[in-house]
């Protein structure tokens, strides 16, 4: 190369090196290492199924050129790929164009936000970079790429998807009284039991009940009550000692009747003391009820009588003064008054739960709805309620209840899409039912289908805590952590400490799982694992995890990647663990 040719590009080196210096992009380029920039979080983290961050840089005074455009990209790199956020534009004193002004003589500050991104599982060991650029007019100059922040932290999504079905109640009892009443009725003034009384439909239909069932297992007698009255025609006196007569006519009469009972054993109403009576010398209350329900001419000013006059005996002296109603009373009326009654106390009993549980399998045609429903709540094994379920549906197609049971069993053995139309059938006979409600909300939050899933949800407030607590889990899938440790309510459950954790309360969690059922999980123990590591506790971190991976050994990969535990990647205890 002649000499000519060399002080040529010499000269236009030195002419480049001296416009770059001068216009304050090569300064800038060589002191990138003094610009500040801090990313948060940091971790950066998933809510809701998204991604969002914040970047803030810092200039020194004399570092951002006066004529300087800086054109910043923030980029997430991680496995199988990288997503460019929007950029962010920084303009000098001097500069043209929009963006946020950085002055030279006393530097300054710049903030961004990047858009919300969707989260993809290669994000989860990630790094977030920043590229620059530099122009001053038609010169660009890049700047070294910068990271800002290392790994996504996806705790939320280690809620667990295990919705509450409701179960329909059954209506089955195991004990149903079954009393018998029968009335004795008396002529005036007196107490023996005529031998047509005894005769009467109700008192035959009552011995006979008794005649059939004294001896039965399924019925079981308990007590006899004799109550007795007196008309409030007579005197008072005599009217009282006129009621304890009748109660003990009464008793008698039926006393032998039980005494017909050849069974020796049965002792049953065969003796006075099983009677206990109650009497009623004069029956107001009794002649008060009659009269309204009586179509009598004079029958308002009775109960008028009645409310003006508390003395029985002025209240009998008034009545009688109405000599044609008087008649009409002594003989539509006041014969109705004159009377005993025997109430036996009686309970019938329904099948064992032995004998209900056997039949529920073998002869389910034989149960009521009540009894096939009751029946599937003996067993804890899902199949046998899968089983009896599905025979109480057929049997009872319009029953709300057994479709819908029938749908929670399949739930529980992860038959989502069968579980579903079973919640279909439900709803055809039970349309709006709250149960139901959080039922089908259940298959739409399996299905991902969120809005819909909550709408069914808040369809369903009332039918139990089960929502609440389904509502908790769709919460923490939204992001709304306060909302769903609210949602979760009673329940000591892994999820509530996740909720917990997620809203700031790392410090709760240890309680809330120590508390309920789900404390001897593996994933409980991890969780616990990431509390101490936000709480900056590292024994309590490779205690809870060395516990979480021996029970767990998958938990091992899971926690060498997990940006929770970021900061302990140089740990000996740690990296003994996961490694």
């Amino acid at each position: 190369m002649n000499s000519k040719l060399l002080k040529s590009l010499s000269l236009s080196l030195s002419v480049a090196v001296v416009l770059t210096s001068c216009n304050g992009l090569g300064k800038m380029i060589k002191k990138q290492k003094d610009i500040n920039y801090t990313a948060t979080p940091n971790p950066i983290e998933m809510h809701g199924d998204s991604v969002q961050f914040s970047v803030s840089g810092k200039f020194n005074p004399k570092l951002f050129g006066k004529k300087i455009t800086m054109t910043i990209t923030p980029v997430v790199k991680y496995t199988g790929g990288e997503k460019a956020m929007k950029p962010v534009v920084l303009v000098g004193d001097k500069a043209t164009g929009s963006g946020q002004k950085i002055s030279n003589e006393k530097g300054g500050t710049f903030s961004y936000t990047s858009d919300k991104f969707l989260y993809e599982p290669g994000m989860k060991v990630a790094k977030v970079e920043l590229r620059a650029q530099g122009q001053v007019k038609k010169k660009i100059k890049d700047f070294a790429p910068v990271e800002i922040a290392d790994g996504t932290i996806i705790t939320p999504l280690l809620v667990r998807n295990d919705e509450k079905g409701i179960y329909g109640k059954d209506a089955f009892v195991k004990i149903t009284p079954v009393n018998q009443t029968a009335h004795i009725y008396y002529t005036i003034n007196n107490a023996t039991v005529r031998p047509a009384e005894m005769k009467s439909e109700e008192v035959k239909n009552t011995l006979t009940f008794i005649g059939t069932n004294i001896n039965s297992i399924w019925y079981e007698f308990k007590g006899i009550n004799v109550n007795a009255y007196a008309s409030p025609d007579g005197e008072t006196d005599k009217n009282e000692h006129l009621a304890m007569d009748r109660a003990k006519s009464g008793s008698a009469a039926f006393m032998n009747e039980f005494k017909k009972n050849k069974n020796k054993d049965n002792k049953f109403g065969k003796e006075k003391e099983q009677y206990v009576v109650g009497t009623t010398k004069e029956d107001w209350d009794g002649f008060k009820s009659l009269m309204e329900a009586s179509t009598m001419a004079d029958k308002d000013l009775i109960l008028r009588v009645l409310t003006m006059y508390s003395d029985p005996a002025q209240r009998r002296t008034e009545i009688k003064n109405l000599s044609k109603t008087y008649k009409e009373l002594a003989e539509k009326v006041l014969p109705k008054l004159r009377r005993s009654e025997i109430v036996i106390n009686v309970d019938k009993k329904s099948r064992t739960d032995e004998m209900i549980s056997a039949l529920a399998t073998s002869h389910p045609d034989s149960l009521s709805i009540e009894e096939l429903l009751y029946g599937a709540t003996l067993t804890t094994d899902i199949n046998t309620k899968t089983q009896i379920y599905t025979a109480a549906e057929k049997q009872n197609a319009t029953d709300w209840r057994a479709s819908n049971n029938l749908g929670v069993a399949l739930l529980t053995q992860n038959k989502v899409t069968e579980a579903g139309e079973a919640f279909k059938r439900a709803e055809a006979n039970g349309a709006g039912n709250p149960i139901i409600m959080n039922n089908l909300g259940i298959i739409q939050a399996k299905g991902g289908n969120r809005p819909a899933a909550m709408d069914l949800y808040n369809k369903a407030n009332g039918a139990g805590p089960e929502v609440g607590y389904n509502k908790g889990i769709m919460e923490v899938r939204n992001g709304k952590y306060s909302d769903a440790v609210s949602d979760f309510g009673d329940y000591k459950s892994f999820n509530k400490a996740l909720a917990q954790l997620l809203a700031g309360s790392a410090d709760q969690v240890g309680a809330t799982i120590d508390a309920g059922n789900e404390k001897d999980m593996a994933l409980s123990y991890y969780l616990k694992a990431v509390s101490a590591a936000r709480r900056s506790s590292t024994a309590d971190v490779i205690s809870n995890l060395k516990t979480a991976i021996e029970k767990d050994g998958t938990l091992k990969a899971a926690a060498k990647d997990d940006a929770e535990f970021i900061k302990l990647k140089a740990d000996a205890g740690f990296t003994g663990l996961v490694n």
